[in-house]
């Protein structure tokens, strides 16, 4: 009996736990992964808000792109990348797979040109020095029309680079030295280039293909003329001595054309695609004729090209 009443009073001596009603919080250690996910999620929505259009360029040789690394670039700000390369099924051509930034999206349209600049140097001009270090990148000039998503991309720029302007053939039993991107000159001013040099359907002459800048298309009428002034020109003489005649060092070296136009206010603008016969040496009244002729303002490549089709206004001067 008395070692039940010590049992009871040394029951009665241990301390009593207390119960609290107050609510428990659960650890910052288990907070700190629920906040990364948050964060984690909100970057991936805000990065996925910017994306716009997958499309796909087809292109001969894929050298140097990279998936992830290859910049796709609009007035040197890039608008996209690289996500992945392939083949086609016929294995001739290399399919760039590229994913446009949202801002963007307007240049997947009909027309719009691409190419892949790479560093290249020429008689007479050094280009895209700038992709040495960083490796290729891809250019676009936006096109007008209907959004696609496919597109044939070019290997090198395009000459005629405004995407706009005046395209006309010269043909010639021989070309000379010109090349893509001669220079063609209307009274000493550069105002086109050479786009390509090929042989007509016949193989029996060659076919200069150039590109009038949009500015300077008003100049070419249905009867202008067009003559070589590739390298230098040389006459002598008993009395005048040696005379030698060079329209440019750079037409020198890579080949240039001039051209002229009658004093003639009839004459309608000539069209894209007409075919001037291109002579050796320009006639002596060529070199007379000064049209008035109005010159379009300089002008932003995208807008809409000027338009041709008034005559020439001649006035006196």
């Amino acid at each position: 009996m008395n070692d039940s009443r010590q049992t009871s009073d040394a029951t009665e001596d241990l301390p009593q736990a207390r119960v609290s009603n107050r609510r428990r919080f659960p650890s910052i250690v288990w907070l700190l992964p629920v906040v990364a996910v948050v964060v984690t999620g909100f970057l991936v929505y805000d990065r996925i808000k910017e994306f716009g259009p997958t499309i796909t360029i087809r292109f001969k040789d894929g050298s140097g792109i990279r998936t992830g690394q290859t910049p796709i670039k609009y007035r040197g700000v890039p608008i996209g990348e690289v996500t992945s390369l392939g083949l086609s099924d016929d294995q001739k051509h290399v399919l760039v797979r590229a994913r446009l930034e949202r801002s963007a999206a307007a240049i997947a349209r009909d027309k719009s040109v691409f190419w892949i600049v790479r560093p290249e140097v020429e008689i007479g001009s050094v280009t895209g020095l700038g992709t040495v270090i960083s490796g290729p990148e891809i250019q676009v000039l936006p096109g007008i029309g209907e959004p696609r998503s496919e597109f044939v991309g070019l290997d090198r720029a395009p000459v005629a680079f405004e995407g706009r302007g005046l395209r006309v053939v010269l043909r010639a039993a021989h070309p000379g030295s010109l090349r893509r991107n001669s220079p063609v000159y209307y009274r000493g001013v550069e105002v086109g280039a050479v786009h390509e040099v090929a042989l007509d359907a016949s193989a029996t002459a060659a076919d200069v293909h150039v590109h009038i800048r949009p500015r300077y298309a008003n100049l070419v009428r249905s009867g202008s003329v067009f003559w070589n002034v590739s390298g230098a020109h040389v006459s002598a003489g008993l009395f005048k001595g040696l005379d030698i005649k060079v329209e440019s060092l750079r037409s020198l070296v890579t080949g240039g054309i001039s051209f002229a136009t009658p004093d003639s206010p009839a004459a309608p603008p000539a069209k894209d695609g007409t075919v001037f016969p291109l002579h050796r040496d320009p006639r002596k009244e060529w070199l007379q004729w000064a049209p008035r002729i109005a010159i379009a303002p300089e002008s932003d490549p995208d807008e809409p090209a000027p338009d041709r089709s008034q005559p020439e206004q001649k006035g006196s001067g």
